[in-house]
This record gives structure tokens, C-alpha cells and sequence, in this order.
């Protein structure tokens, strides 16, 4: 093969080991998926907002962003509940630039793929125990979930993998809410068959073994925009796109109809102080259509503690080195805001 196969990583038990669940650690993050869960099937009328950084660049900018996350959670928890992403893997559109914590623990290092695995779960776990919120994750790649099984209470299959039958078929066998976004393309039938997919039981293999998935019913849609044939952002938060999902789901009949919608990306042209206007129109669009209230569960935001972004050896603390995010005071201006519109 024209590659070299540089070491084994260590298997997930072997993490596990390392970065051992406490019983306050499982006790918190079977309280946060069952609160998600009964969002995305009615059971609760409160908001999911999953918000954070684009990327997961440094474990102590994450946190103190986190960690403001949570007296703003205390006041506005009986409309909201707040899932804070950690996304410690990126997709790059053309395999350049920087990939993530996982792959870059420090992103002025070269590569190094185990120490991405332990500060990944490091990371995650530190959130949990430090903070109390119960985070999501992006599955980038399927044989890496078995590293954060545990301690991830919300995952995203992002638009460029959402297409791949491993990311479908290992979704039908997470037990947390995973969300499907709509790929760069906008077809709304792929996202759909991707949903389906992971509802299924299927057999297949998952890392080196014969695995059988029992479905996740919690398997749900996220919109983020798409490009066009000329490569052009096009939205597709609006009423009649939301409309136009309400169809979908009706023409398959799925248990537990539930959408999000992701404010930045191809949504907001990755301009990052477009995610509150975004929010707004959308939220006037449930308040006008009971169909689309009862089918728009959340949103995704794009913030960080610093607005805009910046190259990898920035300097700038809280800054994205990935897609530019919303600053932090215009975050905690936002989600008040959201919580006054409910």
C-alpha cells in the first residue's frame, strides 16, 4: 500500500482504563441524554441549543467557554437546555488545514494520533466533571466512538459523511440522539435515507468484529445549508424549507419527527453574526405553524469566546482556527434573547 503504518493505537478499553467513568459521571450523563431525548419526542417543550467552538483547538479555552455556559444554563434552563459542543475532529473540505484535537493535541505539532485520542477524551471527560453539562461530539470517524461511548450525551454526522453506509450503520447502534445533517448538495432524500438507515437494525462490521445494532429512534435531521452548482451558499432555514421537511417526515412516518437547524455553515454563509437573525426567523416560523414547532427541536451555533477566526499560529485566546464563530458576548446577548422569544 502507498502508506506507512506508523504504530497500533490503543484500543478504547485501554482509554477507558486510563480515563475511568465515576458513578457521578454516568449518573450525569444519563440525566442529560434522557432531558435530550425527551426534547427531540415531545415529552418536553424546552429548546436543545448545541453550541460551542467550531473546532475543539484548546482544552483551556474550551473549558473557560464552557464554564461560562453555565450560569447562563441556570437562568434560562426551564426553556433551554444547553449541549455544549466539543468537536475534536474536523472534516476539511479539501484534507488541508488544521483536522482537530484528535488528530493535533497541539496545533503547532505535527500529527500524533494517540495523544489526540487521550486529550480528546481528557477533554470530554474534564467537561463532564468540571461542569456537569453533557456534550456532543461530531462522528467523523466511526471506529473512534467507542473512545467517548460513555461520556457523550449528543452526536452530529456531519454533511460530507452523511452519505457513507458506515456512519449510517454505526448510528443505528448509538444509544444517544444522533443527528444527520443535509449534505453539501441540499438533497433532502439523502438525509432522509440516512435517518431511516439508522433507525433499522442491521449487521455489519465494526472494529475487527461481527456487530448486530438494535436502531436509534432518536436518529434525527439537521439543516445547514448547501452550495449550488456554481459553489454558492444557499440557505435552507426558511418557512417553505421547513415546510418542505414537514412533507418528508410525513411521507415516512418515523417515530419521533424532529429537526435541527444548523445557523451557521452554508446557512449563514459562514458569516457567524448572521446565527441570532437566523434564530429569530425561525423561531417566528414555529410560532406560525404548529407543524413546524412541533418539528424544530433546536439549533446548532457556531461561538466561541472570541468573534471571527484566526490562523492556526494566531496567538489570540479563545479565537477559532477553523470556521469563524460568534464571540461570547454576543452569545450570552443571543441565548437570553432566545429565552425571552419562547
Amino acid at each position: 500500500m502507498n502508506m506507512d503504518f506508523y504504530r497500533k493505537l490503543a484500543i478504547p478499553m485501554e482509554v477507558k482504563e486510563m480515563f475511568p467513568v465515576t458513578a457521578k459521571v454516568s449518573e450525569t450523563m444519563e440525566k442529560k441524554v434522557s432531558e435530550i431525548k425527551q426534547i427531540l419526542d415531545g415529552r418536553s417543550d424546552r429548546l436543545l441549543l448545541v453550541i460551542g467552538p467550531c473546532s475543539a483547538d484548546h482544552e483551556d479555552s474550551v473549558l473557560d467557554y464552557i464554564s461560562r455556559l453555565c450560569p447562563v444554563q441556570e437562568k434560562v434552563e426551564e426553556k433551554i437546555m444547553i449541549v455544549p459542543r466539543i468537536y475534536t475532529n474536523k472534516p476539511r473540505t479539501t484534507g488541508d488545514g488544521y483536522k482537530g484535537l484528535l488528530h493535533q493535541p497541539d496545533p503547532n505539532n505535527k500529527p500524533d494520533l494517540f495523544k489526540g485520542i487521550i486529550a480528546t477524551r481528557s477533554l470530554h471527560m474534564r467537561a463532564v466533571q468540571e461542569t456537569g453539562f453533557g456534550c456532543a461530539d461530531e462522528m467523523l470517524y466511526p471506529d473512534n466512538y467507542k473512545y467517548l461511548d460513555d461520556i457523550l450525551a449528543y452526536v452530529a454526522v456531519g454533511a460530507r459523511s452523511v452519505e457513507n453506509q458506515e456512519h449510517r450503520l454505526t448510528a443505528s447502534g448509538i444509544e444517544v440522539p444522533v443527528g444527520m445533517k443535509n449534505p453539501t448538495s441540499g438533497d433532502y432524500s439523502v438525509m432522509m435515507n440516512a435517518i431511516i438507515a439508522a433507525h433499522h437494525e442491521h449487521t455489519f462490521i465494526y472494529r475487527g468484529w461481527e456487530a448486530h445494532s438494535f436502531g436509534n429512534p432518536y436518529t434525527h435531521a439537521i439543516l445547514r445549508g448547501y452550495t449550488n452548482k456554481h459553489g454558492q451558499h444557499q440557505p435552507n432555514y426558511h418557512y417553505e424549507d421547513l415546510r418542505l421537511l414537514c412533507d418528508f417526515y410525513e411521507k415516512y412516518d418515523l417515530p419521533h419527527p424532529a429537526a435541527m437547524i444548523d445557523t451557521n455553515h452554508s446557512n449563514s454563509g459562514k458569516d457567524p453574526f448572521m446565527q441570532p437573525r437566523i434564530i429569530r426567523e425561525v423561531l417566528s416560523s414555529r410560532r406560525y405553524d404548529e407543524r413546524i414547532r412541533k418539528l424544530v427541536k433546536g439549533f446548532m451555533v457556531e461561538s466561541y469566546i472570541e468573534s471571527g477566526s484566526q490562523p492556526v499560529n494566531g496567538g489570540c485566546y479563545g479565537k477559532s482556527i477553523t470556521d469563524p464563530c460568534l464571540g461570547w458576548k454576543e452569545t450570552e446577548r443571543m441565548i437570553y434573547e432566545i429565552a425571552d422569544m419562547l
